[in-house]
């Protein structure tokens, strides 16, 4: 009889170990709600941006998205219309399609107009990995001290992202 509670109640750890290491999806930004550690390439100069490339002790949001994404197009295009929102903050637009595709759509929006607007390319898709992209645009805004504040996924009005920013 010990036996036979014994066995069952190893089975049942057991059961309860691999349920909870099946049930532990929990997203990275979430586990680590500060600006990840990042190396993109810029696109209005080739060079590397950093997570250590951005302005301490100011706001950062990080959009990832495409430029093939009709629902991205629109959001870039009321983030210029809105830009005064975001004066206090500082932008990272991330996509990692094609370098020369991505540089075609920073110049016809126009994106060297608006310095608190960085676009990078991702070539290894690390921060839609780590994000665990599954619609776009999605959208992180951390605050000043590099706090995850909120996340926003798909389109999302911009004045609700300058919200998040209070």
């Amino acid at each position: 009889m010990k036996r036979y509670i014994f066995t069952l109640l190893f089975g049942i750890f057991i059961a309860a170990g691999f349920a909870h290491a099946q049930a532990d999806t929990s997203l990275l930004y979430l586990r680590f709600p500060i600006v990840p550690t990042f190396k993109l390439i810029n696109i209005a100069d080739s060079s590397i941006f950093t997570k250590q490339s951005l302005k301490k002790n100011k706001a950062t949001i990080i959009i990832i998205f495409s430029p093939t994404c009709e629902n991205c197009v629109e959001e870039t295009k009321e983030l210029k219309e809105k830009i005064t929102l975001f004066k206090k903050a500082q932008i990272v637009m991330v996509s990692p399609l094609d370098f020369n595709y991505l540089k075609g759509f920073y110049n016809e929006n126009n994106i060297a107009q608006f310095p608190v607007i960085t676009m990078g390319q991702d070539p290894s898709y690390f921060l839609g990995t780590f994000y665990k992209v599954r619609s776009l645009p999605s959208i992180f805004v951390y605050n000043k001290k590099g706090n995850l504040v909120k996340a926003f996924i798909g389109s999302t009005p911009v004045k609700e992202i300058a919200g998040a920013l209070k």
